[in-house]
């Protein structure tokens, strides 16, 4: 059974670092594009980043651009999410999520292209 187990959700004060990791199991981890997202309270979810099959390539929203970094690892079949400067409107719970055919050169937060979805880690982020 595929599992994607999001893990280093915190309560953290604005202007900190945080970095998320999601860990999959039973997935062939270089066959997918790997994502984030998150949902506030009360808000929809939205898109974060992702990472192609390789690595090379990350698409950001304009949010994180600059301040969200993407990155796998794949002997430990790990995608992560590094925070920068965290601020009160990141609060939100963050999942990961996979994608099998998301081509590369398209990548996309667009969620029914995502097959597999974590079950999320919670982000606080006080002022």
């Amino acid at each position: 059974e595929v599992q994607l187990v999001e893990s280093g959700g915190a309560s953290v004060q604005s202007g900190e670092s945080l970095r998320l990791s999601c860990t999959t199991y039973e997935l062939p981890f270089d066959a997918y594009v790997m994502g984030w997202f998150r949902q506030a309270p009360g808000k929809e979810r939205e898109g974060v980043g992702c990472v192609s099959r390789t690595g090379e390539m990350t698409f950001y929203e304009d949010f994180a651009k600059g301040r969200f970094t993407v990155g796998r690892d794949k002997y430990t079949k790990t995608v992560y999410l590094q925070m920068y400067n965290v601020r009160p409107d990141d609060t939100a719970v963050y999942f990961c999520a996979a994608s099998r055919g998301m081509p590369a050169w398209r990548l996309s937060m667009e969620e029914h292209l995502y097959n597999y979805w974590g079950q999320g880690t919670q982000v606080t982020v006080s002022s």
